[in-house]
């Protein structure tokens, strides 16, 4: 057998027992260790979520408790306000504009309205 040939057969034999040794410790010793340490994550991480779950609760439910009552009707009278008015106003771009009697009644002065000009 020529030299090189050798050469390349030890090559050849490191190499696949290289290979085998790492695939040997890679499944029998970290993957093992990986999949322990992934589950004791998502262990903590469901033991995180329920405290911050229950932590935002009693949070937002303090605050609720704290705020007047004149705030929420206030605060939902404008939101419900300008809600409508962006509907409104949304639509009547697409549709066009809506000729209101009832706008155009509150619009004109009271002599207009009773048919006296």
């Amino acid at each position: 057998m020529a030299i090189w040939q050798d050469i390349l057969v030890h090559i050849v034999v490191t190499a696949i027992t290289v290979l085998v040794v790492l695939a040997a410790f890679y499944r029998f010793v970290l993957r093992p260790y990986i999949d322990r340490k992934v589950d004791e994550l998502k262990a903590a991480g469901d033991s995180v979520e329920q405290r911050v779950r229950q932590g935002v609760k009693e949070g937002v439910r303090e605050g609720l408790m704290d705020l007047p009552e004149s705030t929420f009707k206030e605060s939902t009278r404008t939101f419900l306000k300008f809600g409508s008015g962006l509907v409104e106003n949304g639509l009547s771009s697409f549709l066009g504009s809506f000729d209101d009697p009832e706008r155009r009644d509150n619009s004109r002065p009271d002599s207009a309205r009773n048919g006296q000009r």
